[in-house]
């Protein structure tokens, strides 16, 4: 059966978002990510195969060692995802701030009044 992998599958694991967040920083061999992790190395390998097969890692080969590098622009389908809901909520929040700011003026009215 083939697997369908896409940005969002590759994030969904907190261990694959930290291999991101370490080979965005400086690109690193296997055996250098796997010394960030207490799993084992091929748990490691199976996590960068989806990181590449979804994008966000390419592997170079320098001499004998092969490195991952950080290809973070397939993030931007993530971000333009969750921007319609940051947008949403933005409204809301808003929304929420014109009633709480009503109701402190209703309040100073009827504390005036007594």
């Amino acid at each position: 059966m083939l697997t369908r992998r896409d940005v969002f599958q590759a994030i969904a694991d907190p261990t694959r978002r930290e291999i991101i967040e370490l080979v965005s920083r400086q690109s690193l061999n296997l055996n250098g990510i796997a010394a960030n992790f207490e799993v084992s190395r091929p748990a490691i390998s199976q996590h960068i195969k989806i990181l590449t097969e979804c994008g966000l890692i390419v592997i170079k080969k320098q001499g004998r060692e092969r490195y991952c590098e950080a290809r973070l622009q397939p993030l931007s389908e993530v971000s333009e995802w969750a921007e319609q809901y940051r947008k949403r909520w933005a409204e809301r929040f808003e929304a929420l701030d014109q009633v709480v700011d009503e109701l402190k003026r209703m309040r100073t009215i009827r504390r005036r009044k007594k």
